[in-house]
């Protein structure tokens, strides 16, 4: 069984069609959430997904720009994705509004081995919050792992892909698809083999001239365009 792991689209079409011709033979999809927040295409990027939940297995968590924009919860943002938060409100339909309402905080997949999985945008302890980075120390990642009972933890949130195996258990996070944050550009995902037991990590060059130039076109703070050429 071939698994595609996503997460952090953040309304960015371009990066998600690049991603999608990539692996689309995949038998899964799961998403760790933010398919909105930042960038112009909110209802196109929540469309496609709607439509691949009818057809595939495709699971998906609420991230906190999802949260922010379906419930107006954007009191921790700073000024730039505050700005893009109500831009959203304002031209997202209220179709994918309630889509992006109805999302669940945490997921739960169990593939073709039985192994387990636990999908969430930020951590057991903070679901949409809290950051994981892969420079933290190893105690704090066994100390979230004491939260799940599943064999795996699936997560999103800093943009930044990652593994961790602890005691034969694994933290993944396979970056961002619309906005990554590790200096590269290119859009990142992951594929698990449940075969092999393997997790590979991949990038993906996308039209990114398109997507800054709907950001500016929208009225949207030309940094959120800029950064995406810097992958910062």
């Amino acid at each position: 069984m071939l698994i595609a792991l996503i997460s952090d689209i953040h309304s960015n079409l371009e990066a998600l069609e690049a991603v999608w011709d990539e692996v689309k033979d995949a038998d899964a999809f799961l998403c760790m959430g933010d398919l909105v927040g930042y960038g112009a295409s909110p209802n196109e990027v929540v469309e496609f997904v709607r439509k691949q939940m009818e057809r595939r297995t495709f699971l998906c968590v609420r991230g906190n720009h999802d949260n922010a924009i379906a419930f107006g919860a954007d009191w921790s943002f700073n000024p730039y994705a505050r700005q893009a938060v109500r831009w959203h409100q304002r031209v997202m339909t209220v179709e994918n509004l309630e889509f992006l309402r109805r999302l669940p905080v945490r997921q739960l997949f169990t593939d073709d081995t039985g192994r387990s999985y636990l999908l969430i945008h930020g951590s057991p302890r903070a679901p949409l919050d809290e950051y994981l980075f892969p420079w933290l120390p190893e105690s704090e990642f066994r100390a979230v792992l004491s939260y799940v009972r599943q064999d795996d933890l699936l997560l999103g949130h800093t943009h930044v892909p990652m593994l961790k195996v602890i005691e034969g258990r694994r933290i993944i996070n396979p970056g961002s698809v619309g906005q990554p944050r590790d200096g590269d550009w290119r859009a990142s995902y992951a594929l698990m083999d449940t075969e092999t037991g393997e997790v590979t990590f991949h990038r993906v060059e996308y039209d990114v001239e398109e997507s800054a130039r709907k950001i500016i076109e929208a009225g949207l703070p030309r940094f959120l365009a800029d950064r995406l050429f810097e992958g910062l």
